[in-house]
């Protein structure tokens, strides 16, 4: 069972290594990297690759640990005892299984997603610890304990917003995704854009790199916003020569896919400006 990306999914070899690597492990992937790197993307592109389900569990600010695996409705049973309801005598039936416990039980092995694991309050991967690490776990309500039938592939991604526990990290294998260099950036164009003229991708990217490393910039625009750009570019029918950026404001053509903020804008404004008075 081997990864090495897909027809749609443009892996480094340092990713590729980390996928199996984590795989043979039987260890959790912790997948870092600046947003829009292609981070969920992965795990289905693992899961496509290697020819397995995806169960996916998107992590919010509000998502406690226990909801991966189960949450007991004491409040529908308590209404259906009051209705008379049959469907009170049995408390399964106020059962509604998480994520863990979706991939837990499936029939095959299966991919495993939990999603920007750091949204989540600083507990949320210590409550995870034991589940992950001997998968299983027990459900009060019933007296049962579920054990995965096959140990699914778990694939974590974090945006680094907040610190992860060290006794979790001990227990993943970790792989940061960087930013792609410009070769890499190409491929990953080709595969979304395979008819761009090489002139205009070169004027692009160009320029998308120079942006990228302007000093001061808040949020540097991603890979996913690029392809954003690039897209509009293409809807526009624009030319090297149109993405030329104009010295009296220096803001890119369509600069609304890759600065998404005012101070970001503001910047380029004010350079400008700077540039127009030193001169």
């Amino acid at each position: 069972m081997k990864f090495n990306g897909t027809a749609d999914y443009v892996a480094t070899e340092d990713l590729t290594v980390a996928v199996n690597a984590a795989v043979t492990l039987e260890r959790p992937l912790l997948v870092k990297g600046e947003p829009g790197t292609g981070k969920t993307e992965l795990a289905r592109q693992v899961a496509m690759s290697l020819g397995l389900p995806l169960v996916e569990w998107h992590v919010k600010s509000t998502t406690k640990a226990q909801q991966g695996l189960y949450e007991y409705d004491a409040v529908s049973r308590l209404r259906d005892s009051q209705l008379g309801d049959e469907r009170v005598h049995e408390v399964k039936n106020y059962i509604r299984k998480g994520k863990l416990w979706q991939a837990f039980e499936a029939d095959t092995k299966v991919v495993l997603l939990i999603d920007e694991i750091d949204k989540a309050d600083i507990e949320f991967p210590n409550d995870l610890l034991q589940e992950l690490d001997r998968m299983e776990f027990h459900v009060y309500e019933t007296g049962e304990t579920i054990r995965a039938r096959q140990r699914p592939v778990v694939i974590i991604t974090s945006n680094n917003e907040k610190e992860l526990p060290d006794a979790f990290l001990r227990r993943c294998f970790f792989h940061y995704i960087r930013f792609p260099e410009a070769e890499t950036l190409q491929r990953i164009v080709a595969v979304h854009f395979p008819r761009i003229k090489e002139t205009l991708l070169a004027e692009a990217l160009t320029q998308f790199y120079e942006i990228r490393e302007t000093p001061g910039l808040k949020k540097k625009p991603s890979t996913s916003e690029v392809l954003d750009w690039l897209k509009l570019i293409l809807a526009e029918d624009l030319t090297p020569a149109d993405l030329k950026r104009d010295p009296r404001q220096l803001l890119p053509k369509l600069h609304g896919a890759l600065l998404k903020n005012e101070q970001d804008v503001a910047l380029f404004e004010r350079l400008a400006f700077m540039a127009r008075a030193g001169r």
